[in-house]
């Protein structure tokens, strides 16, 4: 079944996918871009095995033309994304301090401020303000950069690289494949500068370690935290602010019980289908049966995280926000050998981002109404082009 996974209206779940997971847990299907078909795991203990069982591996789709959405490969053939467990420890542990919940609670504070200062600005502004603007995209990247000691004259232009990276659309293969070199040249360079002269930042810890990285794995690390720092937390705050602002009555139930903030984060991030379709596959070593399939050796599998996330069988009544439900854990930041080592930094900047527009802004809501605000459909990513608000 051909699959272009394009769907983008509002945060509508896809009825593509919708339509694959009612016909079963594991279905055939072929994307825009690559030279196989791929089974497609929609169930949530069938994601959960193909992400932790080693007969499926990551690893193995270096050098192939491996089914997937984009028209350039995202991810770099040494990135962490594609290196299975456990050659892949010793990456994600020294990747890995940089967000502990220790190391986490000492951003806090500058998180918090850089989310002031962006809100003062747009207040200033006055209202009809595009939080896109003011916040969503500022906040992710500031943080992520900070992070990684980029310079502030440097972070617009990598801003756009790494949106070019991450376009679908059918003539972006060569501006995609010169933003993944430019990226590469760049955090290549900025080792070797932090090798010379260390900061206060994780290139430079990574690189005075015990066990040092390597210059190639250092860049390309990089470049996989910055994509993956600006990424989701960029959607997700425009997503969950729209979604809340919609949804006026889970608004006012946060300003007057602030403290029931972190499980609606928790059920909106399940909730949300903040990207399209499906990410990077595995490739099945060997003949493994799933949920009554039989999926050959060499065969690709994809996961649907999106559709995991809305199982029945583990989230009853799956399409309702519901931030009483009891406590399972979404799949949003992935599973298993894969899971993003960034999902500790990444909550707490929406837990922030969000708990402040409670506090500063409680009337905030829509400037437009709901079916004219503009939702992007050149990448693989969920999220309004502008999210108009008043307060």
């Amino acid at each position: 079944m051909r699959c272009p996974f394009d769907f983008s209206e509002s945060l509508a779940f896809d009825p593509l996918l919708a339509e694959l997971m009612a016909r079963g847990p594991v279905t055939r299907i072929r994307l825009p871009h690559g030279d196989h078909d791929a089974w497609l795991v929609t169930s949530y203990d069938g994601v959960r095995q193909v992400t932790t069982d080693p007969r499926f591996s990551r690893a193995a789709i270096v050098g192939r033309d491996y089914p997937r959405l984009t028209p350039e490969p995202i991810v770099s053939p040494e990135s962490i994304n594609v290196i299975d467990p456990p050659h892949s420890r010793r990456l994600r542990q020294a990747a890995a301090q940089a967000f502990t919940k220790q190391r986490v609670r000492r951003m806090t504070p500058a998180i918090e401020r850089v989310a002031g200062t962006l809100l003062d600005e747009m207040t200033t502004h006055g209202p009809p303000a595009d939080l896109v603007h003011h916040l969503s995209n500022r906040l992710p990247h500031h943080t992520i950069c900070e992070l990684l000691g980029v310079s502030d004259a440097d972070r617009p232009l990598l801003l756009h690289r790494t949106q070019q990276l991450l376009s679908v659309t059918s003539t972006a293969q060569q501006v995609a494949s010169q933003a993944k070199q430019y990226l590469r040249r760049y955090f290549t360079q900025l080792v070797h500068e932090r090798r010379r002269q260390p900061g206060d930042d994780l290139i430079s810890a990574l690189a005075a370690a015990e066990d040092p990285l390597s210059d190639d794995e250092l860049a390309v690390l990089a470049m996989t935290l910055l994509l993956s720092g600006i990424d989701t937390t960029t959607c997700q705050i425009s997503d969950i602010t729209y979604s809340l602002l919609t949804r006026p009555d889970h608004w006012e139930a946060l300003v007057q019980r602030p403290e029931r903030l972190t499980d609606t984060l928790d059920e909106l991030l399940r909730l949300i289908p903040f990207r399209k379709g499906v990410g990077i596959p595995r490739i099945a070593l060997e003949d493994v049966e799933m949920e009554g399939t039989l999926i050959g050796a060499g065969d690709f599998v994809h996961v649907s995280y999106l559709a995991a996330n809305r199982d029945a069988s583990v989230f009853p009544n799956p399409h309702t926000l519901d931030p009483n439900r009891p406590t399972r854990p979404h799949m949003t930041f992935g599973w298993g050998g894969h899971h993003c080592i960034a999902a500790p930094l990444a909550f707490e900047e929406l837990r922030v981002a969000l708990s402040t527009l409670l506090d500063r802004l409680p009337g905030l809501r829509l400037a437009v109404p709901p079916d004219e605000v503009r939702w992007d459909s050149t990448t693989i990513r969920r999220f309004p082009l502008q999210l108009p608000v008043r307060w």
